[in-house]
């Protein structure tokens, strides 16, 4: 794994992502700036942890579909059923 290259691609895609930006919530009585919730993306030595959730070896090809998404530097598809509208 190049993590170079994947912490690179996690910088650019917390971008698009709009980390550092804020959004306008509407709350009763007034308004409010929001940001983002950020995602959480825990690397280790032999795995990672995402969504603050069990360890994931980095052997489970569902790891290894998840890094290789960011390593082309698109969003992991596994969120697409967290954020069907998109991040």
């Amino acid at each position: 794994i190049d993590f170079d290259l994947l912490l690179e691609n996690v910088k650019d895609l917390n971008v698009l992502a709009g980390e550092g930006t804020s959004h306008v919530e509407h709350t009763p009585g007034g308004a409010q700036l929001r940001q983002p919730e950020p995602l959480s993306l825990t690397l280790y030595q032999n795995g990672i942890i995402t969504f603050n959730g069990a360890f994931r070896p980095y052997e489970d090809p569902s790891t290894q579909q998840c890094l290789q998404d960011i390593m082309d530097g698109y969003f992991p598809s596994e969120l697409q059923n967290h954020y069907p509208d998109g991040i």
